[in-house]
């Protein structure tokens, strides 16, 4: 792929799949490296509430598969 830049210089890439950049954050532009990404942690899970109770003349349930 080629891409004409605005100073008329031509950037080439040989890769089979390519995005180009639009926000120009990019170290590599024209070709997007994801800078426009937010670089925070993924929040964690937030902790799952106990199961309730089983009634007393329920069968056990099997919790091996878990």
């Amino acid at each position: 792929m080629e891409v004409i830049l605005d100073d008329g210089s031509v950037a080439r890439s040989d890769r089979f799949v390519v995005a180009v950049c639009t926000c120009r954050r990019s170290r590599s532009y024209p070709w997007c490296d994801t800078s426009h990404r937010p670089r925070v942690a993924a929040p964690a899970a937030p902790p799952r509430p106990d199961e309730p109770d089983e009634p007393s003349d329920a069968p056990p349930r099997d919790r091996s598969t878990r």
